[in-house]
C-alpha cells in the first residue's frame, strides 16, 4: 500500500470507532531509544523513518512533528503524501492538541474523541496529553485501541531471538545480590515491589543479554519484583534450558510476556513502585494496589560500574583501539590518492564505504558482537548535521581535503564503546583549524577536570564550552552521557549538558566527553572519549574526583592551531598519546606500531 492508501484504510477504522484523530508516536511498550520493527507504527503510517517524530491523522488531514535533525529528510520522505511537516521548536508550529482542535474546528467536525495506543506510551506522557487535549475544546483521549491490528497485515512479529547468559566474569555481581540491593532500595522508598519495563534494566538485573533491538543486546520482557517473588514475563521460546535453569536457581519465575497486565492485576502486596516515565499508561491503569510514583532505583545502580565491569571496559577499549588504529592507518594511507576537489580521477571511497570498512576492522576483534549504534560517517557539509548517518541515497564521495567526522562504537562481550574522531583528509581552511582547536581545548578541559564528590554533570558542562563561548559559538546537544557494559550505548540518568541534570557523579561512573561545533552547509567537528570517574584527592574541603580517559585512539594533531593551545593542554595531549601508544603497541605488528608511533609523537 502507498502512504495515502494506508491513511484511507486508517480512516475507515476511525470512522467505525467514531474517532476524530489518531496519534502515532515513536515509542514502544518499554520506552526504549531503539524500537523493534513490530512497534514502528509511526514509520509505517507516514513513511518517515527518523528516530524521533509523531504522526497525527484526522478524517481530513495528516501531519508529522519532528525536530531539526530531520527537517530535510522528513520533507523528502513525506513528499507526495497527505502528511504536512510540522517543525518542532519553530514559533509558528502548533502543538499536537492545538493542531487537532484547529482541524476539527475548520472542518466543522462533531467528533471529539482522539485515540492513542496506551500500551506503547508512558503514563507520564499520556496523562499530560489528556490534560492538553481537555484544554483544547474539551477533547478526550481513548487509550485502548490500536487500529494497525486490522490494517497492518504484514506487521513484523515481536522479536523472538534467543536470550543468553552474561557470565559473572563480565558482570561482576550475581543476580541474587542485585535483587537484594533493589529490594533494599524499595524498602527505603516504602515500596513493596516494582515493575521493571526498561529492557536494559532487566538485562542488567538478571545478567542476561539478547538481540531483539537494533544495536542493543537486550530482549523484550517485563520483570515484576515483590518482597518474596520475582517474575520474568517473556516469550519462553527465547529461553534455552540452560537459561531457564539459571533463572530457577536465582529464584526467578517465568510467565508469558502477554500476561504482565494480568500479573499486575493479581499483584498481592500493599503497594508497588511504578516509574511513570518508564511504565506504559495501560499497565499503570491495570494496577489495583497503591502506586508509588517514583523513579526506578535500578539505573542509579547500573551506572556505577564494579571492578570487574571496569576491567572489562579496559579490555574492550584495547580491542577497539587496535581496530581503530588499523582503520586510521588504512584511511590515512588512502587519503593522498583520493580524488582532488576538481573532480578528477576515480572516486573510490565514500561515507558509506568508509563506515563499512571500520565495521570490518572491528569485526576482526575477539568478542565483537556488532556495532553499538549506526555509524555517523559525515564528510564536510554532512558533518554539520549532528546525527547524520549515510544511506545509499545520501552517500557522497570523500576527497583529499577537508574533514571527515566519524562517530562510531562497538559492542564487545566485556564492554561497549563510543568514540568520535574528526579526521583531516587533506588541506584545511583556517576556519576549520580554528574550530577544531576550540573543540579539542573543550574536550581536554573536561577531561582534566577535578571537582568535588557528587558534583552534577550540569555543573561541569561549561568547562567543555568555555573557549567556543568566548568566540560566540555553541552546540545544542549534550556534552556527555553514560555508557552501558555490553548494554545500551546511551545510559542515564547522569549526563553532562546545559539543561539541569541533578544526578551526582561518584566513583565508578562512566561518561562520554564529546563537545562539538557545527557550521551549517560547511563542516562539523566533534571529538569524543569515554571517561571513568575516579578519586582525585581528599582535603579539608572534602573528597574530590577526576576523570580517566578509557578510550584508546590517537587524536588527529594536523588540524591543531598550536598557538591557540596552552602548555597544559599540550602536555595533556602528549601524555594521552603516550598512554595510547604504550597500551596498544604490544597488540600491533611492526608497520602498525610505526604508524601509531608517528600518530602519537609529541606535539
Amino acid at each position: 500500500m502507498t502512504i495515502n492508501e494506508k491513511i484511507q484504510k486508517l480512516r475507515e477504522e476511525m470512522q467505525r470507532e467514531h474517532l476524530a484523530a489518531y496519534i502515532f508516536t515513536s515509542t514502544d511498550p518499554h520506552n526504549g531509544e531503539y524500537v523493534p520493527e513490530h512497534w514502528k507504527s509511526r514509520e509505517w503510517i507516514s513513511g518517515f523513518d527518523g528516530s524521533a517524530g509523531t504522526a497525527v491523522v484526522t478524517m481530513t488531514s495528516a501531519a508529522l512533528w519532528t525536530d531539526s535533525r530531520y527537517f530535510l529528510a522528513a520533507e523528502e520522505q513525506l513528499r507526495g503524501t497527505e502528511f504536512q511537516l510540522m517543525k518542532l521548536k519553530m514559533p509558528e508550529t502548533p502543538t499536537i492538541p492545538q493542531w487537532i482542535h484547529s482541524q476539527l474546528t475548520m472542518n466543522n467536525e462533531q467528533l471529539t474523541e482522539v485515540a492513542i495506543d496506551g500500551s506503547t506510551n508512558s503514563a507520564a506522557f499520556v496523562e499530560e496529553l489528556i490534560e492538553e487535549l481537555r484544554k483544547e475544546g474539551g477533547l478526550t483521549l481513548r487509550t485502548n485501541y490500536d487500529p494497525l491490528r486490522f490494517i497492518w497485515l504484514d506487521r513484523p512479529p515481536i522479536p523472538t531471538n534467543p536470550v543468553e547468559l552474561h557470565p559473572l566474569k563480565y558482570a561482576g555481581e550475581d543476580t541474587t545480590s542485585k535483587l537484594r540491593r533493589i529490594r533494599e532500595s524499595l524498602r527505603q522508598q516504602h515500596a513493596d515491589g516494582m515493575l521493571v519495563s526498561a529492557l536494559d534494566d532487566i538485562a542488567w538485573t538478571l545478567n542476561l543479554r539478547g538481540s531483539d533491538v537494533h544495536c542493543n543486546p537486550v530482549f523484550v520482557a517485563y520483570l515484576l519484583i515483590s518482597t518474596t517473588k520475582t517474575t520474568l514475563y517473556v516469550n519462553s521460546s527465547k529461553l534455552s534450558l540452560e537459561v531457564k535453569a539459571y533463572l530457577a536457581d536465582c529464584g526467578v519465575e517465568i510467565d508469558d510476556y502477554d500476561k504482565v497486565q494480568q500479573g499486575l492485576k493479581d499483584y498481592f502486596e500493599y503497594n508497588i513502585l511504578l516509574d511513570p516515565n518508564e511504565t506504559s499508561y495501560t499497565l499503570m491503569k491495570a494496577v489495583r494496589r497503591e502506586i508509588v510514583r517514583a523513579s526506578s532505583p535500578i539505573p542509579t545502580m547500573k551506572i556505577v560500574k564494579n571492578d570487574t565491569e571496569i576491567e572489562g571496559f579496559r579490555r574492550a577499549m584495547v580491542k577497539d583501539g587496535v581496530a581503530l588504529v588499523k582503520f586510521l592507518k588504512w584511511l590515512k594511507g588512502e587519503a593522498p590518492s583520493l580524488p582532488p576537489p576538481d573532480g578528477g580521477g576515480v572516486r573510490r571511497l565514500s561515507e558509506l564505504s568508509i563506515a563499512e570498512k571500520l565495521t570490518a576492522f572491528r569485526a576482526e576483534q575477539p568478542d565483537f558482537q556488532g556495532i553499538s549504534f549506526d555509524t555517523i560517517s559525515a564528510y564536510e557539509q554532512h558533518g554539520a548535521i549532528v546525527h547524520y548517518e549515510p544511506t545509499p541515497d545520501t552517500d557522497i564521495p570523500v576527497e583529499n581535503r577537508g574533514f571527515l567526522l566519524l562517530d562510531s562504537g562497538a559492542q564487545y562481550r566485556d564492554g561497549t564503546t563510543d568514540i568520535t574522531r574528526t579526521i583531516a583528509l587533506g588541506p584545511l581552511t583556517d576556519e576549520q583549524r580554528h574550530v577544531y582547536t576550540l573543540v579539542l581545548r573543550g574536550h581536554i578541559a573536561l577531561s582534566r577536570a577535578i571537582f568535588p564528590d557528587k558534583t552534577a554533570g550540569t555543573q561541569l558542562d561549561a568547562l567543555a564550552r568555555q573557549f567556543m563561548w568566548r568566540d560566540g559559538m555553541n552546540y545544542l546537544h549534550g556534552t556527555g552521557h553514560g555508557v552501558g557494559q555490553f548494554l545500551c550505548v546511551h545510559e542515564g540518568p547522569h549526563q553532562i549538558r546545559m539543561e539541569w541534570k541533578p544526578t551526582p557523579f561518584v566513583e565508578g561512573m562512566l561518561v562520554t566527553d564529546e563537545p562539538g561545533l557545527y557550521l551549517a552547509g560547511r563542516f562539523g567537528v566533534r571529538i569524543e572519549n569515554i571517561l571513568l570517574t575516579v578519586a582525585a584527592k581528599e582535603t579539608e574541603f572534602g573528597r574530590f574526583l577526576q576523570f580517566e580517559p578509557l578510550t584508546l585512539c590517537p587524536i588527529d594533531t594536523t588540524p591543531i592551531v598550536r598557538e591557540e593551545m596552552s602548555p597544559e593542554e599540550i602536555a595533556w595531549l602528549n601524555d594521552y598519546h603516550q598512554h595510547v601508544f604504550e597500551t596498544l603497541s604490544p597488540h600491533l605488528n611492526a608497520d602498525e606500531q610505526a604508524w601509531l608511533r608517528e600518530a602519537t609523537k609529541a606535539f
